[in-house]
């Protein structure tokens, strides 16, 4: 006679098969898609890093301007990558529902563990490929540099949760959604650093928390950093979890009507 299997060893074959058919679809779905991964971010750092040449700006806060570059985009991509495809989940895993094991929030939770495993393992590769090259791409606080990633992956989870409900009970709703990426990656000092914006526009900025997580890995890469004073990592991961415990609130109360749209 078998023993029955607990709820829990069925939630974990049901994650577990999800992210092996997540990370073949995502790295087949097109020619190459696995060296996309890698050059999407490489493009964005060397057009950037270009337009730094070009003003002669050699240095950001203190480091070099090609790794401060690099760590706030990879960073970037850890939130944006996790946030729109984890929005997608539900809708483009709609026929696994079928299946009275697998639920809609098992799909972005899934699919967000694989967005963040894939940039994490990009951001090595290039930070190693940079490395190569003569640059200091090695984290001085590691840990730091980790909790900070970390923080950014949460909130793209958590917006992934909200915005997965959201843009299949509304669909309109979710084009909107994915219209805000754009402004965020300006507003997010990506592109600038946030010291040189006059206040009280600043403190407008920092409002995003995203701006908070950019900031402190780049002090996790260099402690010499000249980050923003008004810098707090507690304010990313409280929005984050704010965020994570609303989309896992509205998975719960619209279960059904996910699984039947």
């Amino acid at each position: 006679m078998t023993n029955a299997r607990t709820s829990i060893s069925i939630t974990f074959s049901v994650w577990k098969a999800l992210f092996l058919r997540e990370a073949v679809s995502r790295l087949s779905a097109g020619r190459a898609a696995w060296l996309w991964l890698l050059l999407e971010p490489m493009a964005h750092v060397v057009f950037l890093l270009f337009i730094f040449t070009v003003i002669r700006m050699r240095s950001v806060g203190g480091i070099d301007t090609t790794v401060w570059l690099m760590v706030g985009l990879l960073a970037f991509k850890m939130f944006t990558r996790t946030a729109t495809q984890t929005q997608n989940a539900v809708g483009s895993n709609q026929g696994l529902f079928t299946y009275r094991q697998v639920k809609p929030v098992d799909t972005v939770l899934v699919r967000a563990a694989l967005e963040g495993f894939l940039t994490m393992l990009v951001a090595v590769i290039l930070f190693g490929a940079a490395a190569l090259f003569g640059f200091n791409t090695i984290p001085e606080d590691p840990l730091s540099a980790l909790v900070a990633f970390f923080g950014l992956w949460l909130l793209g989870m958590g917006w992934g949760l909200m915005a997965s409900v959201a843009g299949e009970l509304i669909p309109e709703l979710g084009k909107v959604i994915g219209l805000v990426m754009t402004p965020l990656y300006f507003a997010s000092g990506v592109m600038f650093p946030v010291t040189v914006v006059p206040q009280p526009y600043r403190d407008w900025l920092l409002m995003n928390p995203v701006v908070h997580g950019l900031e402190a890995a780049r002090l996790g890469f260099a402690p010499y950093y000249h980050s923003v004073p008004e810098l707090n990592v507690g304010y990313l991961y409280g929005f984050a979890l704010v965020t994570i415990f609303l989309g896992l609130a509205l998975h719960v109360r619209f279960a059904t009507r996910l699984v039947a749209q």
